[in-house]
């Protein structure tokens, strides 16, 4: 776990006394946009242009928001432009490391660094903040381009468009209006739902967090009853963002993060939608349930203190979904 002070590293994550026993999740640091011109995008700075091998994404296969940016890579057609690092699925002590010794953990192509946290000092030595995946990285300017899941997958969602020649619109303008709203609660009741209240230290702190997570998710199974995807017939960047969440929740969530009232496979029309989105061409690649189970239950010694990894439910997301 940890976070840099002033460029210096300290072994601590988050602080719950400070906010009522309260899980509270920091602000990316890095905001700047890939754009097919390079020209300035909604924050940062310009000078970022599309361009075939000049990024690079540092990911864990467990982290839901660097899933994410994996998910646009292979939906996007952009696995041959962009290329990926895996850090090892365990974070204690130091943080995310780039120990490769884990199956399907990576280690640093670009650079060999052993931490996540020297790419953020190669940036600025003095840096402050939580030390977090994904990472865009500019291989040109040697910098990181941004750390922001929600902005990184609407760059991949067009900027490199004129390069692959994949112009699938995840982010439609027409529906764009009414998809925000849909991620806001998606993201606080749901997305970082599950955080506020697996990592809730107080029980006020707790069922604040678990009894707005369960209504959303069964907005959610009523949303689905009548609706494809969240959005009507049109899949867009609210269901892959979802995903991330449910495809976890049985597994993780459920018993780590005591969001046990119901699993996902107890609601119908969520479970059908979730193997659906699994099927997904090439999404199924970018699951990794051993990092996933792995990393939750010993990353987080306050919540499982003994490291034990449990022996988990057998859940086959191959079933078909009949959703013709």
């Amino acid at each position: 776990m940890g976070q840099l002070v002033n460029g210096v590293w300290e072994d601590r994550w988050y602080d719950t006394k400070s906010s009522g026993g309260k899980f509270v999740r920091s602000n990316a640091k890095f905001r700047n946009w890939i754009t097919p011109d390079g020209a300035p995008g909604p924050s940062g700075e310009g000078g970022f242009a599309a361009q075939s091998g000049r990024y690079h994404l540092y990911v864990s296969y467990a982290c839901p928001w660097a899933h994410r940016t994996l998910i646009f890579r292979v939906l996007k057609g952009l696995s041959d432009h962009i290329g990926v690092s895996v850090v090892h699925p365990d974070m204690i002590a130091d943080g995310w490391t780039f120990d490769d010794s884990y199956p399907w953990a990576t280690g640093d192509r670009l650079h060999g660094l052993p931490f996540v946290r020297d790419l953020y000092l190669k940036v600025d030595p003095d840096i402050s903040g939580r030390v977090t995946v994904p990472i865009l990285w500019d291989r040109e300017r040697e910098t990181i381009v941004s750390n922001e899941s929600a902005e990184i997958i609407r760059m991949f969602n067009c900027a490199f468009d004129g390069i692959t020649g994949n112009t699938d619109d995840y982010w439609p303008e027409v529906l764009r209006e009414k998809i925000e709203p849909i991620n806001q609660r998606i993201y606080d009741t749901v997305n970082n739902g599950v955080y506020k209240a697996g990592f809730a230290t107080s029980q006020d702190a707790y069922d604040a967090a678990v009894v707005p997570l369960f209504d959303s998710l069964v907005w959610l199974e009523q949303r689905l009853a009548g609706n494809r995807y969240l959005m009507g017939e049109q899949i867009t960047e609210a269901d892959w963002r979802l995903f991330t969440t449910l495809i976890r929740f049985d597994l993780v969530y459920h018993l780590h993060f005591k969001c046990n009232r119901a699993r996902i496979v107890d609601f119908p029309n969520l479970w059908q939608y979730l193997r659906e989105l699994y099927q997904w061409p090439g999404v199924a690649g970018t699951v990794n349930f051993d990092h996933i189970v792995r990393h939750y239950h010993y990353s987080h010694d306050t919540v499982n203190p003994h490291r034990i990894i449990p022996i988990n439910p057998e859940i086959d997301f191959d079933i078909p979904h009949g959703r013709g």
